[in-house]
C-alpha cells in the first residue's frame, strides 16, 4: 500500500451534509455549555495553578511536541497535517467524566474544558496556521488551499463560540429549565452526532478501512504523547495527584468532532486529514478509558485525598458518574 496514495483520497461528503455535522457539532457544545456556570470560568481566578499548566500543555506543548513528532514519523503531508489539526483544537467533552473515573480532580477538569473551549475561537487557528506552516509538507496543502486563519476563527467561533454563549445565558437565566433540559438534550445532541458520523463513515467505509492501518500506530504514538504531556507537566510543578490526572485526561482527550468539521469545511475532506483525525476520534475513548482504568488503581498518596463528592459538587455537575454523561 502507497501511503502517499492517501493524500489523493477525497471523502465524500455533500454540502448538506456538511451542514448536517456543522449542526451537530454546535449542539453537542450546547449540551457541555448548559453543564457549565460562570463560576467553571472564575475558578481558575481563584485556583489558577493547576488549569494555567494544564492550558500551556494543551495549547502550546501539544502543538509544539505534535510538530516534532511529524518531522521526526514523516508521515504523508496529510496526516501529518491532520496531527497538527488535531493538536490545535480544545480538549474534549468526555474527559469530565473520564477524569471521574480515574479519581482525577473534577473541579478542574471542568475548569479546563470550559476555558478550553473558549479559548480554542483564538488559540485552534493559531496553532494550526503556525504549525503547519512550519513543517515544509504540510505548508504546501496550507498554500495550495489558501488557508484563512480569520475564516477557520469565524468557523470555530459559530460552532464553539455562540453555542457557549447560549448555554452559559440560558443556565444562567433560565437554572430551572436548564435542570429539567440538559439531560434529555445532552443525549439527543450525542445521538444525533454519533448518527452523523456513523453515517460518513458508511459512506466512506472503503477508504476508511482501507487506509486506517497507515494511521493507527500513529494515533497511539500521538495519543500516548498527549496524555503524558499533561501528566509530567503537573508532577513538573508539583500538582497534586489528583490535578495530574485531571490535566492529563484533558490534554490527552480532544475535541475531534471538531477537528473533523474543520477537515471537511476547509479541506475538502482531504483523506489522510479525515482518516486520521476520525480514528483520533474513536482511539482517545478507548486510550482514556484504560487510562482511567489504570490510574483508579493506583492510590493516591495520603496527604493528597480530596473528598470525591466534595469535587463532583465543585463541578457543576459536569464530572460525576451518572450514564448521559457517556
Amino acid at each position: 500500500m502507497d501511503p502517499t496514495a492517501l493524500d489523493q483520497v477525497q471523502l465524500n461528503f455533500n454540502p448538506q451534509g456538511l451542514f448536517v455535522i456543522n449542526a451537530a457539532i454546535g449542539l453537542m457544545m450546547l449540551g457541555v455549555a448548559l453543564e457549565l456556570k460562570l463560576a467553571d470560568f472564575k475558578r481558575i481566578f481563584i485556583a489558577p495553578k493547576a488549569p494555567l499548566i494544564g492550558l500551556a500543555a494543551q495549547f502550546i506543548l501539544l502543538p509544539a511536541f505534535t510538530f516534532l513528532l511529524t518531522l521526526i514519523l514523516r508521515p504523508p503531508p496529510s496526516i501529518a497535517l491532520g496531527m497538527i489539526l488535531v493538536a490545535a483544537c480544545p480538549g474534549g467533552n468526555l474527559s469530565n467524566i473520564i477524569t471521574y473515573l480515574a479519581r482525577g480532580n473534577c473541579a478542574v477538569s471542568v475548569s479546563m474544558t470550559a476555558v478550553s473551549t473558549a479559548a480554542a475561537i483564538f488559540m485552534t487557528p493559531l496553532n494550526l496556521t503556525l504549525w503547519g506552516s512550519l513543517n515544509p509538507d504540510t505548508a504546501q496543502i496550507l498554500k495550495k488551499i489558501s488557508l484563512s486563519p480569520f475564516d477557520v476563527f469565524v468557523n470555530i467561533f459559530i460552532i464553539l463560540g455562540i453555542p457557549l454563549i447560549i448555554g452559559l445565558s440560558v443556565s444562567r437565566y433560565f437554572p430551572s429549565l436548564v435542570l429539567k433540559v440538559r439531560k434529555p438534550f445532552k443525549i439527543f445532541s450525542l445521538i444525533f452526532f454519533i448518527g452523523i458520523v456513523v453515517a460518513a463513515l458508511a459512506v466512506n467505509w472503503h477508504n476508511f478501512v482501507h487506509y486506517v492501518g497507515l494511521v493507527f500506530i500513529g494515533v497511539l504514538i500521538h495519543n500516548a504523547l498527549a496524555l503524558n504531556l499533561g501528566y509530567w507537566s503537573g508532577r513538573l510543578f508539583r500538582l497534586s495527584e489528583q490535578d495530574n490526572r485531571a490535566v492529563s485526561i484533558e490534554v490527552g482527550i480532544q475535541n475531534s468532532g471538531l477537528g473533523l468539521v474543520l477537515v471537511f469545511n476547509f479541506f475538502g475532506g482531504l483523506g489522510g486529514m479525515a482518516i486520521i483525525v476520525a480514528w483520533w476520534g474513536i482511539w482517545h475513548i478507548i486510550a482514556g478509558l484504560i487510562t482511567a482504568f489504570i490510574f483508579s488503581r493506583c492510590s493516591l498518596p495520603a496527604d493528597d485525598q480530596i473528598d470525591m463528592t466534595e469535587s463532583s459538587a465543585k463541578s457543576s455537575g459536569g464530572c460525576h458518574s451518572d450514564p448521559d454523561l457517556m
